[in-house]
């Protein structure tokens, strides 16, 4: 790691808001020299980021974030170096089938709360990309029923909210499996989210994971101490990035130092 990377990007290919070529652009424009294009279970992006980086000098690395679950806990794992992307398309390409059905049935909850929202209308802010929750959100405060997304997240899309559907669960071994196959090395995500320390160890004991996500906006720096210690006694690669999406926080900006590589 340096300080002039960020291995953790979203693209409007997932819920990002900024097009991988426009990334790209401000990536640059930040004066970075490696990113790693990490949209949510979809790896469509990542073309179009290479192509817009050629010629210059801004490294582009294929990578993936997919979503698991783990004895109740959502599990992000973030693929890096992915080699052939063929056949873990194939497995992404099922799983958004099951994501767009999931996206129908929370647009009938909210409908059926009196909060009307097409499928056309989240397409709008998904552009093509894999349909998230997100997208939903955002949705539903164009249409004036809540003044923010994070509004929407806390009253009805959260786990246990009104209008929260599960996701077809896919498990961390999954994961691993389908970015290992790809040629790819596998990083457990932003492990403070997971909200569970003695959870995070037991998962990098019983999967084959490659590395860990240390440095993160969301880690304080005791929090990225605490995980550099947890990847150093595992032998683990160690990784860090902003999991930019939009203007609410830079590309970046994640609380790595040089002096901590």
């Amino acid at each position: 790691m340096d300080d002039k990377t960020d291995l953790h990007i979203h693209t409007t290919a997932s819920d990002g808001v900024y097009p991988p070529a426009e990334v790209v652009r401000m990536a640059l424009s930040r004066g970075l020299i490696r990113i790693a294009i990490t949209d949510h279970d979809t790896v469509e992006g990542i073309a179009e980021a290479r192509a817009a980086a050629e010629g210059t000098g801004l490294e582009v690395i294929p990578g993936v974030e997919l979503g698991t679950k783990y004895k109740g806990k959502s599990v992000d794992v973030l693929g890096y170096d992915l080699r052939d992307t063929q056949s873990l398309a194939k497995k992404l390409a099922e799983l958004r089938n099951l994501r767009e059905n999931r996206a129908q049935l929370i647009l009938e909850k909210f409908a059926a709360l009196g909060m009307p929202v097409t499928m056309e209308d989240v397409l709008r802010f998904s552009q093509g990309g894999a349909i998230g929750r997100p997208h939903i959100a955002r949705a539903v405060v164009e249409k004036g029923y809540a003044p923010d997304v994070q509004t929407v997240f806390d009253l009805y899309l959260a786990d246990g909210m009104p209008c929260d559907v599960p996701k077809a669960e896919v498990t961390p071994g999954d994961a691993i499996e389908w970015i290992h196959k790809a040629g790819g090395k596998a990083v457990l995500a932003h492990p403070k989210l997971i909200g569970d320390d003695g959870l995070v160890a037991e998962l990098l004991d019983a999967f084959p994971f490659d590395g860990l996500e240390v440095w993160h906006r969301k880690h304080a720096p005791e929090d990225a101490a605490f995980y550099r210690n947890l990847a150093r006694e595992r032998g683990l690669w160690m990784t860090g990035g902003s999991d930019f999406h939009d203007d609410t926080h830079r590309m970046g900006e994640f609380g790595f130092r040089a002096t901590e590589g």
